[in-house]
């Protein structure tokens, strides 16, 4: 376990599970859509209290069925599937069945496949007992306990699998550390392996509205709960607390079928692509998309490759696996239009990382270094066009991809205060420079191409930094005096993309959010501003300040 200099912070549960749907808990076994259904089972854990699961597996018990298993807080009793809840979000009706857990597996595809569905109550919430922590080496360990137990069932062969989105791949990442001797492979699905850095503080910007959203969501319970918010301001920066809730990838050694998105921007871009960057299993496949997540991940092609994943390694059976390309990835244009190609490697090991300089004087960026010195400001506390953003846009001359990591290396002072915190968008601009969409979060049509923020005086990188991915240590605070230009380097979440000749890029920077959305809807939001006056970017001479792009050419052949 990691260190535990730390004490859990705990609260009373925001909901009763009656008053979310949830029954008190009554093992039940029927017959239903030719399926053997198992209500509210109990499962011992280490820790000396039980959990409850749901469990779908075949009617033939003579043949043993291959557990997969859907971990997460949500509620294993089915409020509703994620089409239902989130309209907006592309899953089509016809993609789910009402026995669909949020963010898990259809048992009524799996089941008649030969597989067996595990939906499960992680410790602490609903009607599982004990108190709740969330991504913590304890669930970790309660995980592991629920995989070998499911291995070693009558009905089970032994080889058992981890799916799901969001919530559901953030606890494979955990429980793949721990390495269960029966768990045969895990399906990450765009989830985090951050905490810190991917949720709760942006570029050590604090992240204000995700912790309050999601409490309707994952505080049903009978018992406590973690206070994640009473935590996270208690731990402002990357100590022994936020390292229990990041992933540990050198332990990570099962076959893995990981896919990402582009388009989740704030949440779980980043930390999909870590994980398949830096896990040590040596069978591991990686997808990347430009769609939303849960409709990408109940799409039936998207069904059937999750299958072949698993029919591999968890039932020995044909399939085309073997012949998978390491890397898949989708090259997007405009909303929900690209194309999917193969690669070998991630990042692409043929990217030429490219420096765009900003020129402050022109509102441009330029391929050659900017000699003559000039600044752009605008309002610390705005956010839109004119004075309250600064923009600088590239044209491409002849069809280009960015594909991969971004950095913004910007000069820049403020006029007031003791620090800085600045938001980065990238946008794609048509050749009559109009607005190009994208897909963004799990809902919205209007995405940016990519986004990056920091705060100054979290400006400090840590040693794992390369030159086109900053890691920020977020170790202490180094503020800031007025009118003095510091140099930030200011992580740009990955992307890829295609711009035609006489396309633009467009790199925007302000104070606050670029694409702001009205509650309760849920992405990234920053509303606890250091700010004060007016920003300046400094560019040109002795101020380079630059966006370095990753250019991908096509393959040889």
């Amino acid at each position: 376990m990691k260190n535990r200099n730390f004490t859990y912070r705990f609260r009373p549960p925001l909901n009763a599970p009656e008053s979310r749907g949830g029954k008190p808990p009554e093992y039940r076994r029927t017959i239903e859509h030719g399926m053997i259904v198992e209500r509210d089972v109990q499962v011992p854990t280490r820790f000396g209290f039980d959990l409850y699961i749901d469990v779908f597996r075949p009617t033939d018990e003579t043949k043993p069925a291959a557990p997969l298993i859907g971990w997460g807080p949500y509620g294993k009793h089915v409020p509703a599937p994620v089409g239902k809840l989130y309209p907006a979000s592309g899953v089509l009706p016809e993609h789910t069945s009402e026995y669909t857990a949020f963010e898990a597996p259809d048992p009524l595809y799996w089941v008649p496949r030969g597989y067996s569905i595990i939906n499960a109550d992680i410790p602490g919430t609903w009607n599982s007992k004990g108190r709740a922590t969330y991504l913590s080496p304890e669930e970790a360990e309660a995980f592991y306990d629920l995989i070998e137990l499911a291995g070693t069932q009558a009905w089970s062969n032994g080889k058992v699998g981890i799916t799901g989105v969001s919530y559901l791949t953030s606890s494979q990442w955990r429980v793949a550390e721990l390495n269960p001797p029966h768990l045969a492979a895990i399906n990450p699905w765009e989830g985090w392996t951050d905490t810190y850095r991917e949720v709760v503080r942006h570029g050590g910007i604090p992240e204000t509205w995700f912790w309050h959203y999601i409490w309707a969501r994952w505080g049903a319970s009978k018992s406590e709960i973690e206070d994640l918010e009473a935590e996270t301001k208690e731990h402002p920066f990357f100590d022994d607390f936020w390292s229990s809730k990041a992933g540990d990838f050198s332990n990570v050694t099962v076959p893995a079928f990981v896919v990402a998105s582009w388009s989740d921007q704030g949440l779980h871009t980043r930390g999909t692509l870590e994980g398949f960057k830096k896990i040590a299993s040596k069978q591991k496949w990686l997808e990347v998309h430009g769609r939303k997540k849960w409709a990408y991940y109940y799409l039936p092609e998207s069904v059937e490759r999750q299958r072949a994943f698993f029919d591999h390694f968890l039932k020995g059976l044909p399939s085309p696996v073997g012949e998978w390309p390491k890397v898949r990835l989708e090259v997007r244009e405009k909303y929900y239009v690209g194309s999917m190609r193969p690669e070998n490697e991630w990042p692409i090991a043929r990217t030429a990382y490219t420096k765009l300089h900003l020129d402050a004087a022109h509102g441009k960026m330029q391929r050659e270094p900017v000699r003559a010195e000039a600044t752009q400001s605008y309002d610390a506390l705005g956010s839109g066009p004119g004075a309250h953003r600064a923009e600088f846009d590239f044209t491409f001359i002849e069809p280009t991809e960015l594909v991969g990591h971004m950095k913004a290396k910007l000069f820049m002072a403020t006029s007031a205060g003791d620090d800085m915190d600045v938001f980065v968008a990238l946008w794609k601009l048509d050749k009559d420079g109009a607005f190009v969409p994208f897909a963004y979060y799990a809902q919205f049509e209007d995405g940016p191409v990519a986004l990056g923020w920091l705060r100054a005086s979290h400006r400090e990188l840590d040693p794992q930094s390369t030159e086109f991915q900053p890691v920020l240590a977020h170790k202490r605070e180094q503020k800031i005096k007025p009118n003095e230009a510091v140099p930030l380097e200011i992580e740009i979440w990955p992307s890829g993309t295609r711009f035609e000749a006489g396309e633009r890029l467009r790199l925007i920077v302000q104070g606050s959010d670029v694409n702001k959305y009205p509650k309760p809807l849920v992405y990234a939001r920053h509303e606890d501003s250091v700010n004060r006056g007016r920003h300046v970017i400094l560019t040109g001479g002795r101020y380079d300040s630059h966006l370095l792009v990753p250019v991908v050419s096509p393959k040889r052949g």
